[in-house]
């Protein structure tokens, strides 16, 4: 029997769609691209239309002659790669490698991997949309043409195996700027004063002194705050207004990619990385306990709010059984579109079946699984539940004559979609004595004045980067996380605490690339690019077209930067206090692939070059430097502490004769039984803080929390973590039974 071939870009899809397809249809996939630019070359010929050289990626042979086998003895074949540029670039290629069978080749699109989304594909069949292809390919391209043209560039003037990217460098710039901008803050002392006043019946409320003699209060320093204090303390205290209003707060829509990699980072902790292989995994399918292989979620790369009226009566159905009629609306609600084209043809992301609720789903899920499909879930049932009702009271307060004060308070009446979501960052109930009338005398308890100091911007983490890359247009939500993934391989991004730092090689790229391409790593120039990529797939605007200006402009760029490749390599050198044993000459900081380093102005003629840290040879012999890092194992010269791609390590004072390194510990030995080792701060391949045993590979102990050496007194436990959250500050956590503790500060020092 002949059978039809459905062809998709992921194995799991494919087994879970095989099951609804009956045995008349094959489902192989391709697992990922087939076909790409060659890895070694350009890959584009510029003078004939920009037109590509594609190869079959290595590897991907047999996958490809499987699909032609098996296209070769079906009757029909069915393209149904995922529903946007990427997945119809991966189903034209496919279609490339099969034209010369002449089989009827259709395209199919799913947005959600259950039955009915599946029947309703195939029922849907149309052909490949070419704009969509081109749209990909011109991308694809663009990115090429800047990595290959603009990388050569870091390389002549820094190292080579630097990379420069048409997104990533921006998204770095961005970093860089918001670091600048912490380095330069300075702090500026403030007061603030606060009173406790309470009414005849005994309710004590706080008030914040905001005006004196009718003029905003600013207080600068103590002498001001302690006098303000003074005069407060002897004043008579009355109600010149109070004020209520009732206030209704909407649900939020439910999530898009973009806000989905942001809730899922701050009440999760999860990785934009992470939640986007969470989802593809939820979206792709999941064998429940009942043996039903469904997916659990619609397509997760969108940037729309659309949602299906079917789903929207589920969800009010379950509302309606769950929670009671109070909290379902007069009708469903859909929400307006985002600002800027959206991908309309997706539906927001939403559980496909809205009756399978978290409770039921986690049985078949892993943990991580069940708590994305449970925050999906939730945000978007919250969107079709009642407005939350609050009650909003202002109070002013005036005291002697001159001193105007206020107090704020919100009272929740009705919890509504709250019962189900709510972001961290909404209304938080305070409460104000409820009776409080105008004219009415409080009674003073107590006057507090209170020093703060204005704090810089805070460091992006990736919620916060993709916040503003989302709402700067700076490449696409689909690949944010790869955005953020690529900077920190590459060593110019490190995170910290889940807050993202520039490396002093990231700070030096982007230097030399804002100072040399500052047009290309522009915010304006990056979102006008993602504009005219959408008119290319709407067709206003042809491939050709954006190539050309395109190229234009970076020919232009190049040009100007090759002028001057020594002048900028020079411009990068610091001179140092320091001067060469060897021929006296004053020795120069430089860079390399492992960092900075020091190396003689002589050069070529003197070679002499070392660490930027290490001692000349014959220095650092005193007893004190030996006795605060001990000595090399292998010559018994002194250790000195040295900065490396990953971290801190102690390396041997006499390199470059003696090559010997050991890592740096934390003074704390390994909590396995039995192990001689010590627990050392390292770098992962992505610039991620962890710890692990220094007897690696014979002692697997891994930690991505700072450990310490504190017994748990729950468990027994022999070590715990120092964790931080803004609401609890640092404390410490046994990983085994999760006892908590506040954090001594000299075990985390």
């Amino acid at each position: 029997m002949s059978q039809n071939l459905v062809i998709v870009e992921s194995p799991s899809k494919a087994g879970t769609i095989r099951k609804y397809l009956g045995d008349e249809y094959k489902v192989l996939s391709t697992v990922g691209h087939i076909r790409d630019l060659p890895r070694t070359k350009l890959g584009v010929d510029l003078k004939d239309n920009f037109k590509p050289l594609y190869v079959t990626i290595p590897g991907k042979k047999k996958n490809v002659d499987a699909l032609r086998e098996a296209a070769r003895k079906a009757t029909q074949v069915f393209v149904a790669t995922d529903p946007d540029r990427e997945g119809e670039a991966i189903g034209w290629h496919v279609t490339r490698l099969l034209k010369n069978l002449n089989k009827p080749i259709h395209r199919v699109m799913f947005y959600e991997i259950t039955k009915d989304g599946v029947l309703e594909g195939m029922r849907k069949a149309t052909d490949l949309d070419m704009n969509l292809v081109n749209a990909q390919q011109a991308r694809r391209i663009i990115d090429r043409l800047v990595g290959f043209k603009v990388s050569p560039f870091l390389w002549r003037v820094l190292y080579s195996g630097l990379s420069a990217g048409r997104v990533q460098s921006v998204a770095l710039r961005l970093i860089c700027e918001r670091q600048a901008e912490i380095d330069k803050f300075k702090p500026q002392e403030y007061w603030t004063i606060k009173t406790e006043v309470e009414t005849d019946r005994k309710q004590a409320f706080e008030a914040e002194l905001l005006k004196v003699d009718g003029k905003k209060v600013e207080i600068g320093n103590e002498a001001t705050a302690k006098a303000l204090r003074h005069e407060l303390k002897e004043e008579k205290y009355t109600v010149s207004s109070v004020v209520k209003k009732r206030v209704r707060r909407n649900p939020r829509a439910p999530f898009t990619t973009s806000t989905l990699q942001q809730a899922a980072f701050q009440k999760l902790g999860y990785t934009t990385k992470r939640t986007m292989t969470l989802a593809q995994q939820l979206y792709e399918g999941v064998t429940l306990k009942n043996g039903e292989t469904t997916g659990l979620i619609t397509y997760m790369r969108t940037d729309s709010f659309r949602v299906a009226g079917s789903a929207i009566s589920i969800a009010r159905t379950q509302i309606q059984s769950t929670y009671g009629s109070k909290y379902l609306p007069a009708k469903g609600r859909q929400f307006g579109k985002s600002k800027g084209k959206i991908q309309d043809a997706h539906e927001a992301i939403r559980p496909a079946n809205p009756a399978l609720t978290p409770d039921i789903a986690k049985a078949s899920l892993t943990g991580p699984q069940a708590k994305l499909y449970d925050l999906i879930w939730r945000r978007f049932v919250a969107s079709q539940m009642s407005v939350a009702v609050f009650d909003q009271s202002t109070v002013e307060i005036n005291a002697g004559g001159r001193f105007d004060l206020r107090a704020s308070g919100s009272d929740l009446v009705f919890d509504g979609y709250r019962k189900v979501y709510f972001e961290n960052a909404e209304e938080k109930e305070s409460h104000l004595p409820a009776d409080l009338q105008e004219n009415e005398t409080l009674q003073l308890l107590k006057v507090d004045a209170d020093q703060h100091f204005t704090k810089p911007p805070a460091p992006y983490t990736e919620s916060s980067l993709v916040k503003i890359l989302d709402k700067e247009g700076i490449g696409r939500p689909s690949t944010y996380a790869n955005i953020i993934s690529v900077v920190q391989t590459r060593n110019y991004v490190r995170s910290e605490k889940r807050k993202l730092y520039p490396t002093d090689i990231g700070k030096v790229t982007n230097k030399l690339l804002v100072e040399h391409f500052s047009e290309l790593v522009n915010k304006t120039f990056t979102r006008e690019m993602e504009n005219q990529l959408d008119k290319v797939e709407e067709g206003s605007l042809s491939y050709l077209e954006i190539m050309q200006d395109f190229w234009s402009h970076l020919e232009k760029w190049l040009a100007e930067s090759s002028k001057s490749y020594s002048e900028i390599k020079k411009s990068l050198q610091q001179k140092s206090d320091e001067v060469c044993e060897k021929c006296g000459k004053p020795m120069l900081v430089k860079w390399s692939k492992n960092g900075q380093f020091l190396a003689c102005s002589g050069f070529p003629a003197c070679r002499n070059a070392r660490p930027l840290n290490a001692p000349a040879p014959g220095e650092g012999d005193d007893e004190e430097e030996a006795k605060d890092y001990g000595t090399c194992d292998k010559c018994n010269s002194p250790l000195i502490l040295r900065d490396g791609r990953y971290g801190k390590f102690y390396a041997c004072s006499a390199f470059p004769k003696c090559k010997f390194t050991k890592p740096f510990t934390i003074l704390m030995p390994c909590p396995k039984p039995d192990c001689k080792g010590d627990i050392s701060p390292r770098r992962s391949k992505r610039g991620r803080m962890f710890y692990g045993c220094t007897k690696y590979p014979d002692c697997d102990f891994v930690s991505w929390d700072l450990p310490i050496a504190h017994k748990c007194p729950a468990c027994g436990n022999p070590y715990m973590v120092v964790k931080s959250t803004k609401k609890k500050g640092d404390y410490a956590l046994c990983p085994k039974c999760k006892h908590e503790e506040s954090v001594n500060e000299n075990e985390t020092s």
